[in-house]
């Protein structure tokens, strides 16, 4: 009996990676105007940041359906697999609670996760739990260690520019163009299930202490659990910027660190020239 696990694109892992991970990952609906894509399937991330850019129309997300999720718990309990689901956080989607609603036909076999993350540090969780479905571990031992390690996975993000906040109603226009005429980079977490602004950064360099400032804090990068750095738009080079100022954090360890493409959920409010680094915390 193997075990299954099923994740959703709040994720950031690519069909792709979901391949090579063994994995399933259930696309979002992300809706411009009339049209409405899957994410990660039907929508690229560049695709995604052309659309944002051009259309300057903040999308639409949709959640996964209890029937959608019941379709995938099916066919892996058919071909005689368990399942662990990990959903995006239930602060800011109500796909925890469709997932849970499609488990109660399949009790003991199909166990869900609220991550209490999206983005990047959705994504570490999920690779953590590939790591232990691949040493071997049941679905129910999966459920219950992730489930006690949560507490210690991080998500710090930078944002470039406050114009996506103004657009989607989280900034008021006054304060978004006084924030971006005094170069205000926000800096933000999530905390509890939902998003939360650690503080305002007054340039790049200030943006970047304050990412290092948030990791010791919380105790540093645990390297023998996985982490990864994302970014939004169509270029990486204010990420690689990030990298080359950060190095002190995991010099030497540098091939323990991957990297993605930051989609819809963040970016949508973010715009491009984000950046966020996940990890699980030493403890």
């Amino acid at each position: 009996m193997a075990v299954r696990i099923i994740t959703d694109s709040a994720s950031d892992i690519s069909q792709e990676k979901a391949k090579q991970w063994g994995i399933t990952v259930l696309p979002l609906k992300v809706r411009f105007g009339e049209e409405e894509y899957l994410d990660g399937v039907t929508l690229s991330c560049k695709e995604f940041y052309i659309k944002l850019v051009e259309t300057g129309e903040v999308p639409k997300t949709s959640q996964i359906t209890p029937y959608e999720y019941g379709a995938e718990y099916e066919k892996a309990i058919e071909e005689g697999d368990d399942v662990v689901c990990f959903t995006l956080s239930s602060g800011v989607s109500g796909s925890y609670q469709s997932a849970c609603v499609a488990a109660q036909e399949y009790p003991d076999k199909v166990f869900v996760v609220d991550t209490k993350q999206f983005c990047i540090s959705q994504l570490v969780i999920v690779q953590r739990a590939v790591q232990m479905r691949d040493q071997g571990m049941s679905a129910k031992e999966i459920t219950e260690a992730i489930s006690e390690e949560l507490k210690y996975a991080h998500v710090i993000a930078a944002f470039d520019t406050l114009e996506y906040l103004k657009l989607g109603g989280r900034l008021s226009s006054a304060a978004a163009f006084a924030g971006n005429f005094l170069m205000i980079k926000p800096v933000l977490t999530i905390e509890d299930g939902v998003v939360k602004i650690l503080g305002k950064a007054r340039g790049s360099k200030n943006k970047h202490n304050m990412l290092m400032e948030f990791i010791r804090k919380t105790g540093g990068i645990d390297l023998s659990k996985p982490t990864c750095l994302g970014y939004t738009g169509l270029s990486d080079e204010l990420l690689r910027k990030y990298v080359e100022d950060s190095k002190e954090l995991y010099e030497g360890n540098e091939d323990k660190i991957q990297y993605a493409e930051v989609g819809s959920t963040i970016g949508t409010y973010a715009g491009p020239g984000a950046i966020a680094f996940a990890y699980f915390e030493k403890h």
